[in-house]
């Protein structure tokens, strides 16, 4: 799962099908597909289970969409094949746009699929870390790479790093289970459940209830195809949105499409199911009942904006750009 500075370390922790009905749509007199590629994020998992039901059940073929879902990892990053063209949108995050359209890249984000970012601090009961103020005189496992992270962490809640003690570490749970830390910067919806699979509870801090509003899981798409594909965006979108309602809908059928359709991704089915719960309330949220899925208000990209600043970005509320939305939820 790619957001901040995490994506390269940490995968190690951790179909329902719709041939028959998109197969229907191509008998006589129907138009040939549109092909259309989704770059990923990170490898396949139940993260994605949403385009893996938008692809199985048909709902992309109904817009009339071939689509691809190409796999992201360590050394498949998002950006290069969204602004060369090969795929038409890729989920990114806020804060790696931001550092491409510095760059000179011509993106905007044109949906948010985790309205909460899945940053976290796990830490074991005994031991807590409830908030950004118990970080201090604390062990913290972390790869150095997501510093940016933990230091925005403190800024935005008075907290003074220096008294943290930084323990470079292998994205794992085991650092915190032997007891060479206190606690782990992760994300809430793997290590703790590598944890929970384990019968191990921990105290899971969500980053994003203590200031880091930084936006996960986005929508990424070139001003060229907001200008040439439109139709395909929306149709994409469109398809993402009942995706991921029936993805809510039902959890299960959500895991089984996962498993079914990535048999040799060696996912756990207990750990993708409780994966896909936690991913539930980062996903969906007051706004998106009132707005739609993938929604964003003048407000949420501020707060955004305001953390990126932190991070040491300075964007615009023009990156964003709702119009794709407002045709999908349009009524």
């Amino acid at each position: 799962m790619r957001n901040g500075q995490t994506h390269v370390t940490r995968r190690g922790a951790l179909a329902l099908t719709g041939g028959a009905a998109a197969a229907g749509m191509l008998g006589a007199g129907a138009r040939a597909a549109t092909p259309a590629t989704l770059q990923l994020s990170w490898l396949h998992s139940v993260q994605f289970a949403g385009s893996y039901i938008a692809q199985a059940r048909g709902y992309w073929a109904e817009e009339g969409l071939d689509v691809t879902l190409a796999p992201g990892g360590p050394n498949a990053p998002v950006e290069p094949p969204v602004v060369s063209g090969r795929a038409l949108v890729g989920v990114s995050a806020a804060d790696y746009t931001a550092a491409a359209v510095a760059q000179g890249a011509p993106f905007r984000i044109i949906g948010v699929a985790m309205q909460k970012n899945p940053f976290a601090v796990a830490s074991l009961p005994e031991n807590p870390v409830e908030t950004p103020q118990d970080l201090p005189g604390k062990r913290i496992g972390m790869a150095l790479a997501n510093m940016p992270v933990l230091e925005a962490l403190c800024t935005l809640n008075g907290v003074d790093i220096d008294r943290i003690e930084i323990v470079p570490t292998q994205y794992s749970a085991a650092p915190l289970l032997a007891g060479e830390v206190d606690c782990l910067l992760c994300w809430a919806t793997d290590l703790p459940v590598a944890m929970a699979v384990q019968g191990v509870e921990s105290v899971t801090m969500l980053m994003a209830d203590h200031g880091y509003a930084l936006q996960s899981q986005t929508y990424i798409a070139t001003d060229e195809s907001l200008r040439t594909r439109r139709a395909e965006l929306v149709g994409l979108m469109r398809g993402e949105t009942r995706g991921w309602a029936a993805y809510r809908a039902d959890l299960d059928a959500a895991v089984a499409t996962t498993l079914e359709m990535h048999p040799d991704a060696n996912l756990d089915p207990r750990a993708q199911r409780m994966q896909a719960e936690r991913q539930v309330p980062l996903m969906f949220s007051e706004l998106t009942e009132a707005r739609g899925f993938g929604w964003f208000s003048a407000a949420t990209v501020e707060e955004t904006i305001e953390t990126l600043a932190v991070l040491g970005h300075d964007v615009s509320p023009d990156l964003w750009d709702r119009s794709i939305l407002e045709e999908v939820h349009a009524g």
